[in-house]
C-alpha cells in the first residue's frame, strides 16, 4: 500500500476532485486516478461514488477516511519530532494572494522567504475572486474579508485599516474636508471591484457603527494604483487601505493624508487579512514553517501600519 495513495485519498475525501488534488500535490490527474483505482483494487472495496458532476466517499470509504487520517497524523508528527532543524525545509509552496496585496507585499516576502530558505520554491498566483484552497490546490490563500466563511482553517492576519488621501494641488483648490460629511462635497476616484463601485463608510471610534458617506467623482477604475496615481496628480480624494500606499508618498508630500481622527473604511464593517489553508491533517511541516515566517515578517501592527501611526 502506497504512502502516497493515501495521501491522494485523504485529499480527494476532503476536496471532492481529483483534479484539485492533482493540483495540491503538483501530479496529473490521471496519476491520482491510477493510484486510487490500485488502492480500491488492493482493498477490494469501493472508496468513492464518481459521478460527472461529483465524487463522494463510501460507506465503507469513510470508515477508512478515519482510520487513514490517524495514521498519516501519528506518521507526520513522527517525521516533525525529527525534523527539527527547520532550516532544513525545501520543496514547492503554492501561494494565492489579491492582486494588489501580491504585487506589493507578498511577492518581497517571498524574496526574503527564499533567502532563509534556498531549497523552497515557490508558485504564486494572484487572483482578486476567492480561490479556494483545495480546489486549486494551493498551500497558503492570503484573502481580504471581514470574515472567513470559506469552510476552510484560517488565521486572521491582521486587521485592514484605510487612509483617505489627496494632493496638495487638489486641496489648495477645493479646499481640505473638515468632517467626513464634506467627502460628498468632493470628486472622489472609486475604485470598482468584483462586487461594484467601492462605498464609503467612517465612524468615530471602534465601538461604533459605520456611517454610509454618498460620495462620487469623475473617475472610477479597476486598478487602485491607477487611482493613486490620478490622486497624486491632483484629480480628486482617494480611499484605501493603508498597505496600498508607499510612505514616500506622504514623506514627499505628494499626497496627504486627511480626517486622520476618523476610522475609515470601505466596508461597513471590518475587514482582515486571512491566511487559508487546507484541513490542518493534510498541511505539511514545511507549509507551517513558511506561514509562520510570512506572518511574523507582516508583523503585529503589520509594517505598512506603523508609518501612519507614528505620523
Amino acid at each position: 500500500m502506497q504512502l502516497k495513495a493515501l495521501r491522494y485519498f485523504l485529499m480527494v475525501a476532503s476536496s471532492g476532485s481529483f483534479l484539485a488534488t492533482a493540483r495540491h500535490f503538483g501530479v496529473p490527474a490521471s496519476s491520482v486516478s491510477r493510484d486510487i483505482a490500485a488502492l480500491e483494487k488492493e482493498l477490494n472495496q469501493q472508496l468513492f461514488y464518481r459521478s460527472t458532476r461529483a465524487v463522494t466517499v463510501t460507506e465503507k470509504g469513510v470508515f477508512f477516511l478515519t482510520q487513514v487520517r490517524e495514521a498519516l497524523d501519528l506518521l507526520d508528527n513522527a517525521a516533525e519530532q525529527i525534523a527539527q532543524d527547520s532550516q532544513r525545509i525545501s520543496g514547492k509552496v503554492r501561494i494565492n494572494a489579491p492582486e494588489a496585496l501580491g504585487r506589493l507585499h507578498i511577492a518581497n516576502l517571498i524574496s526574503r522567504l527564499q533567502e532563509k530558505y534556498p531549497g523552497v520554491s515557490v508558485e504564486l498566483t494572484l487572483t482578486d475572486t476567492f480561490s479556494d484552497p483545495v480546489q486549486e490546490g494551493n498551500d497558503i490563500t492570503f484573502r481580504v474579508s471581514t470574515v472567513d466563511d470559506s469552510g476552510m482553517l484560517g488565521k486572521v492576519i491582521c486587521g485592514q485599516n484605510y487612509i483617505v488621501a489627496a494632493s496638495q494641488d487638489y486641496l489648495a483648490q477645493y479646499g481640505i474636508p473638515s468632517r467626513p460629511e464634506d467627502l460628498s462635497n468632493h470628486n472622489c476616484l472609486l475604485y470598482r471591484g468584483g462586487s461594484g463601485l467601492q462605498h464609503w463608510y467612517y465612524r468615530e471610534s471602534p465601538k461604533d457603527q459605520y456611517n454610509n458617506i454618498d460620495v462620487s467623482g469623475g473617475i472610477s477604475s479597476n486598478n487602485a494604483g491607477a487611482l493613486v496615481a490620478a490622486a497624486q496628480k491632483g484629480a480628486g480624494i482617494i480611499l484605501f487601505p493603508t498597505w496600498i500606499f508607499n510612505p514616500e508618498l506622504f514623506e514627499s508630500s505628494s499626497l496627504i493624508r486627511l480626517l486622520p481622527k476618523w476610522d475609515m473604511s470601505a466596508e461597513s464593517v471590518p475587514t482582515y487579512i486571512h491566511a487559508l489553508y487546507p484541513e490542518n491533517k493534510l498541511r505539511s511541516h514545511r507549509t507551517r514553517e513558511i506561514l509562520k515566517f510570512l506572518v511574523d515578517e507582516i508583523g503585529s501592527p503589520p509594517y505598512w501600519d506603523q508609518y501612519f501611526q507614528n505620523s
